[in-house]
């Protein structure tokens, strides 16, 4: 005997779980999806190899307005529980550091498997959908679009953000919840590449290098990440760059100053490098300081560095005074730029901001303004670091929602 007939409105990763958990406890779903198919953010997920949880479950890789908020959500639907749906539904698991992928290496493993399971419950999937308004009425919820007019028990909103449009994720979601009278948090790009104020990048375009990325706001120390910096003719990219990356777009937006101070050598401070650039001057004093450096890093980053430490590529070793070395044990641990802004949603992974939490119930998303009416993954006010939150969040809100809208 059917429960409730629910319509998710999104057919991304939390709306494919929200139809896929509804339908299994017993609802009719129809899932509406305005791209031509499900799932397209999914497939560039973990560079196309689909990063879909985490071991370390830390509340520290999650951001949003309300922790206690977030950890209950995961609590109720936890990495564990996301695992074994993917290992019931055919994946083979690996773990690399903590971060769960399908064996296959293939994101599309992952999409294929939620697909077939999509189909064998007899969800209706209608793609190509453009909503032009959702209301609800005495007893239900009524949705008009260009296929036609569904009608629902209960709906549960799983539209994504503003990050990626190109795969379906266009804000959409935003008015709709506005229009049920829920306040939306303001909405900034996210796991997203900084643009930086300085010229020197052009010269070292393409460059990848291990680093730490500090990032300061008005002077004070705000975040930090290690990983592999990419260096673009526009400014930094990268892991360590995405993992702060929030709080320079909050931060901008606000008007403040930003900047970011990058350590080449995470293992040295100034004080260490220093001492290690004397040794090294030392034995090398005879040759020119950029053959002298040659091998500790890039070499257009070596010319780019002594460079902006006011030092001649071609004075010899032997005549570098304390200052210099000071001066270039400076830039190697401690490279100051201005970031400027930060790239648009359109190459943000997620955003940050959204749906606010406080118009919602932490047992089970629904909201306490239209009952009746969930909510699931990027639309809420709540974003993941790089390795896996993202989606692992999205799994447990659209679990939620999806056992929930279906009672």
């Amino acid at each position: 005997m059917c429960k409730a007939s629910v319509v998710i409105i999104g057919g991304g990763a939390s709306g494919l779980m929200a139809a896929i958990i509804a339908a299994r406890e017993g609802s009719r779903v129809t899932l509406l999806e305005h791209m031509d198919r499900v799932g397209k953010k999914l497939l560039s997920t973990g560079n196309g190899k689909c990063n879909f949880t985490n071991l370390n479950q830390d509340l520290s890789n999650y951001h949003g307005e309300s922790t206690t908020f977030i950890q209950g959500i995961l609590q109720q639907f936890d990495y564990l529980q996301t695992i074994k749906f993917f290992e019931e539904l055919g994946i083979v698991t690996k773990s690399k550091n903590g971060y769960v992928y399908p064996n296959s290496g293939q994101a599309s493993s992952v999409l294929d498997l939620l697909r077939q399971e999509v189909s064998r419950l007899g969800i209706t999937l209608v793609c190509d959908v453009s909503i032009n308004n959702i209301e609800k009425t005495k007893k239900a919820f009524k949705v008009s679009s260009n296929k036609g007019i569904f009608n629902a028990d209960s709906i549960v909103l799983a539209t994504g953000s503003k990050a990626a449009p190109v795969t379906g994720s266009d804000g959409s979601g935003y008015n709709y919840a506005k229009g049920f009278g829920h306040k939306i948090n303001k909405v900034l790009p996210s796991l997203v590449q900084l643009k930086c104020k300085e010229k020197y990048y052009k010269t070292v375009a393409g460059v990848r290098t291990d680093a730490k990325v500090s990032l300061l706001v008005d002077n004070n120390y705000v975040a930090s990440d290690i990983g592999e910096l990419q260096l673009t003719d526009y400014g930094i990219s990268g892991i360590p760059v995405f993992q702060i990356s929030r709080y320079a777009a909050i931060a901008l937006s606000e008007k403040k100053n930003v900047s970011a101070m990058i350590n080449f050598f995470p293992d040295h401070n100034k004080a260490s490098m220093e001492e290690y650039l004397i040794k090294r001057f030392e034995i090398h004093k005879e040759k020119r300081l950029k053959d002298a450096l040659i091998g500790m890093l890039n070499k257009k980053l070596i010319i780019m560095l002594i460079k902006e430490s006011g030092l001649s590529l071609d004075c010899l070793c032997s005549s570098l005074c304390n200052k210099d070395i000071s001066m270039l044990a400076d830039s190697f641990t401690g490279l100051r730029t201005i970031i400027t802004e930060t790239n648009s949603f359109d190459k943000a992974q997620v955003c940050a901001g959204g749906v606010s939490l406080s118009d919602i119930n932490p047992e089970t998303l629904e909201s306490y303004i239209v009952p009746g009416l969930y909510f699931a993954g990027e639309i809420l006010d709540v974003d993941g670091a790089c390795g896996g939150y993202n989606l692992q969040w999205a799994f447990s809100t659209g679990a939620l929602a999806g056992t929930d809208a279906a009672r």
